[in-house]
């Protein structure tokens, strides 16, 4: 692998998220921050609309005292005297462009998908820093090989899976837990075994939702990085089975939306499209709809799912509406939830079965 710095990691390593700082006991937690000048502490956590308003002891210690949370991998803050504060004790932080959480992973008993599980062969988590000709700077690529590859010879296909906006390429293995999903799925017999490749959805920068021009210009960045870039780094680097019909593409919200976008455009690549809590403007991808016969001959599965409680929701039955006016096959699974990363790993863990069979 000429040209690039190569850090690969065991899947257990790979995330650093799997227990926080707080103390965990008899099925309770208990959250604590030193802020001695503070006069209000609040945590927010993921698993409750709730604020838990802390208490402070003598020497400026601050705690929740021993709370119920419930198994499964959540997101939290301290809120010291308005101001959102990372679990300073904690090394699991969210992944993001600028982090503003902290991780507490609780396994579930039997273990979700998404659990850390012992007694199944795991996969590896590479990471790649390459320079890209599109943009003229170095850029990271994360790749997931499942277990018994590096023994291996045998080639196998692609999957391309996408951040949410604000998040960046190592989300899907640090919070969503993407590679030990998988390894679950293939030692259950239930998925097969595939490369992932994870690539920054931000070529430049954040953008705003609502500026269309500055959105456009993204995407197409994005789309020529992915496909003269970060593919071809992935395909000349891993035994990658060549053929539309062995690669997939989907993604998370902003990666839904440019999964649906560059996926419907480009189905002569992808024989398999998903999207969680994404959305496509149904302008943007008119030419697929237009020739719904080519692509249905093309497309192995269209995959689209969004939570009710999502506010993408209307969205998404305005793209659903007009898939079904063109007769473009997909399926659409409505389900409880909101825009959030409990009900992304769900989406997960029922679409990666899906594909390559």
């Amino acid at each position: 692998m000429k040209n690039l710095l190569t850090l690969a990691l065991t899947a257990i390593w790979a995330s650093n998220s799997i227990f926080a700082a707080a103390d965990i006991a008899d099925g309770k937690v208990t959250f604590s921050i030193k802020a001695p000048k503070a006069a209000e502490v609040r945590l927010k956590g993921q698993w409750t609309k709730q604020d838990v308003v802390l208490t402070r002891g003598e020497d400026g210690l601050w705690s929740s005292g021993a709370i119920e949370v419930p198994a499964g991998v959540w997101e939290y803050s301290f809120q010291v005297d308005g101001l959102n504060v990372i679990d300073p004790q904690n090394t699991a932080i969210k992944p993001q462009r600028m982090p503003q959480k902290s991780i507490l992973h609780i396994a579930a008993n039997p273990p979700a998908p998404w659990d850390w599980q012992a007694g199944i062969p795991h996969g590896t988590v590479h990471t790649h820093v390459f320079h890209s000709k599109q943009l003229g700077v170095p850029r990271e690529v994360v790749v997931y090989t499942p277990p018994g590859y590096e023994k291996g010879t045998e080639k196998l296909p692609l999957l391309v899976l996408q951040h949410g906006s604000g998040d960046n390429q190592r989300g899907w293995t640090e919070h969503g837990k993407a590679h030990w999903i998988l390894d679950h799925l293939i030692a259950a017999g239930k998925a097969k075994p595939m490369i992932v490749m994870m690539l920054d959805g931000h070529p430049h920068g954040m953008v705003p939702r609502d500026d269309k021009a500055k959105r456009a210009d993204s995407l197409t960045a994005f789309r020529n990085e992915l496909f003269e870039d970060a593919m071809p780094l992935v395909e000349a680097n891993y035994r990658v089975l060549p053929g539309q019909e062995h690669r997939a593409i989907t993604g998370l919200s902003m990666g839904g939306w440019q999964s649906l976008t560059i996926g419907l455009n480009a189905t002569d690549r992808f024989a398999y499209i998903g999207s969680f809590s994404g959305a496509a403007d149904t302008e943007a991808v008119k030419a697929c709809m237009d020739d719904s016969a080519g692509t249905n001959a093309k497309l192995k599965l269209l995959w689209i799912a969004c939570g009710k409680d999502d506010f993408l929701l209307d969205r998404n039955h305005t793209l659903i509406a007009a898939l079904k006016a063109a007769n473009v096959k997909h399926e659409w699974h409505e389900t409880a939830g909101d825009h959030s990363w409990p009900v992304w790993r769900g989406y997960l863990s029922e679409f990666l079965p899906r594909l390559f069979q």
